[in-house]
């Protein structure tokens, strides 16, 4: 099975499937089926999607699963220890809510 992201790229970009079929030359239900993981694309049409999003083929196809993205967010951002943070600083005219 290939997994892919298309779905999120698609809606990150606020394409319908209807306008990535005309985009890529395919009916808007086999950008369904992609996106479901029931179908797999040809190279040519993985080329095509990848093209449309500006994105290189392996970020939107794997042969393994994605990580979830929260993961992904996680790694990337290390949470700060509690003595990391800066300190928040009022001005003397400011008054709490």
């Amino acid at each position: 099975m290939i997994h892919n992201r298309i779905a999120l790229y698609r809606v990150e970009r606020g394409l319908s499937r209807k306008e990535l079929a005309v985009a890529v030359g395919v009916n808007p239900q086999t950008i369904g089926f992609l996106e479901r993981g029931s179908y797999s694309p040809s190279v040519e049409l993985a080329l095509k999607l990848a093209a449309v999003f500006r994105v290189p083929v392996d970020s939107l196809f794997s042969l393994t699963p994605f990580p979830a993205l929260a993961t992904q967010i996680t790694s990337d951002h290390p949470q700060r220890s509690e003595s990391d943070h800066d300190e928040l600083t009022l001005p003397a005219n400011a008054r709490p809510v």
